[in-house]
């Protein structure tokens, strides 16, 4: 289990378009990535769902957690907090 928190930094928050993006993203892994909104305190949610990712309701200044289990999860999370951190191109 590897793990890094980050800060949504998008105006707009986690809406649609980064949303997409960033589900995209995690499918190119193998390993089992969650997402948990660390100011409210909320229980990991799938990060390969967009569904999830959108319901976690993840706003500017959020701060998020990133975690993944399986074989490539170090270079999951690192490449989706740079994702996070670089607003997804916005």
């Amino acid at each position: 289990m590897y793990a890094r928190q980050t800060k949504i930094i998008n105006k707009t928050g986690l809406h649609a378009r980064p949303a997409s993006t960033f589900v995209m993203a995690t499918k190119q892994f193998k390993s089992d990535i969650t997402i948990r909104n660390v100011d409210a305190g909320s229980d990991p949610a799938n990060a390969k769902s967009i569904i999830m990712l959108l319901a976690a309701g993840l706003s500017c200044g959020t701060t998020i957690e990133i975690a993944a289990n399986g074989p490539d999860e170090k270079e999951a999370v690192d490449h989706l907090v740079a994702q996070v951190e670089g607003g997804f191109g916005e």
